[in-house]
């Protein structure tokens, strides 16, 4: 009986030793969780807060969501005084601008249609601030332009695009671009078949950056932005592969503060929505 009662013993002690000193993983908190679970996965972390909802290329803008002070791209640059970005294609005027990130994109993709014998692109309008926005507004009405803050031309991410030949409906250009531009990051912002859900009417000179794969997703399924966001937003997580390129781009809602997931291996990029919500996107 006292052997019996010595182990018992042993095994209390041992109890309480294991309660008091080995973690509790049932009280951990939400970040703590997320920490042990990225860990394991092989991912990183990373918080991400309110202001980055509104940063990136692929913010919402239209009459529901303004663009904010700190979603205007941060390398806006006059064209005509860059004269290595301004290759293949004219100016309307020396005064327009557009983020230099951009402008290498859409050089890029001026030189491509080049070669297949497209090549009387201009542009005749880009990046436009605010102070701008309002004055074109006020004075053209709002059957020609959005007030300051609700257009796309307020990032610097959005171009009109004209040709030199006919206009854009007809042109080889505007045929080349609607066929290719999403192979360079660019989607045709406001499609004649989509007026309902963007709420402008159909614009074939005004293309939008976006980068890739979400230009690759947006033309093959044929939506807007609009729809895209809430597609990403509906599924969460969605794989593509562009060029023999694999991505993979996660929905996240943003609160105050949000933790996010990154993988460790490969690169990748974030933007906001500009709604409550950031994505991801790893390659």
């Amino acid at each position: 009986m006292k052997k019996w009662g010595f182990l018992a013993l042993v095994v209390l002690l041992l109890g309480y030793a294991a309660a008091r000193y080995l973690p509790n993983t049932g009280n951990l908190g939400y970040d703590d969780k997320i920490r042990k679970e990225s860990i394991r996965n092989n991912n990183s972390l990373e918080v991400v807060t309110q202001d980055q909802v509104y940063q990136g290329d692929l913010l919402l803008v239209n009459k529901q969501y303004p663009v904010h002070e700190d979603s205007v791209k941060s390398d806006i640059v006059t064209l005509y005084e860059q004269a290595d970005l301004v290759q293949g294609y004219g100016l309307l005027d020396t005064s327009i601008r557009l983020s230099e990130s951009v402008a290498h994109k859409f050089n890029k993709m001026v030189k491509a249609a080049e070669k297949e014998g497209v090549n009387h692109f201009l542009i005749s309008s880009g990046y436009r601030d605010f102070e701008e926005q309002e004055k074109l507004y006020q004075e053209k009405g709002s059957d020609y332009a959005l007030p300051a803050q609700y257009s796309e031309h307020n990032l610097g991410l959005s171009l009109d695009i004209g040709s030199s030949q006919s206009e854009m409906s007809k042109a080889p250009e505007g045929k080349w671009l609607q066929k290719n531009a999403w192979k360079y990051g660019f989607i045709l912002r406001y499609p004649k078949d989509k007026t309902e859900i963007t709420g402008i009417k159909y614009e074939p000179w005004h293309f939008r950056y976006v980068g890739l794969p979400h230009s690759a997703i947006i033309h093959e399924k044929g939506l807007v932005l609009e729809q895209y966001l809430d597609f990403l937003k509906e599924n969460k997580e969605i794989s593509t592969t562009v060029d023999g390129k694999a991505y993979t781009v996660s929905y996240f809602p943003v609160s105050k503060y949000t933790t996010i997931k990154i993988p460790q291996e490969g690169q990748y990029m974030t933007s906001g929505d500009n709604m409550d919500g950031i994505i991801v996107t790893t390659y």
